[in-house]
């Protein structure tokens, strides 16, 4: 089983695509996760790490929901 973090900048309002990420990430893995956890952060922040390392990361990717799916996917 393995831990997705969701951390997302607060003051740049990106709650609503963590929460999107958050969704998709249930609802695929669902009963392969021990947990998605949301992570308040700042200075334009939105990563999604698996067990600690981060597969995206919005300052190296696009927004892609299918394709943060498919990165998590290779690491769970």
């Amino acid at each position: 089983m393995s831990a997705i973090e969701i951390e997302y900048c607060v003051p740049c309002g990106f709650l609503n695509r963590a929460e999107e990420i958050q969704h998709a990430l249930l609802e695929q893995f669902g009963d392969r996760l021990d947990r998605v956890a949301l992570v308040t952060g700042d200075h334009g922040v939105l990563t999604v790490s698996v067990d600690g390392d981060v597969v995206w990361d919005k300052a190296e990717d696009e927004y892609d929901v299918d394709g943060i799916t498919r990165r998590v996917r290779e690491e769970i």
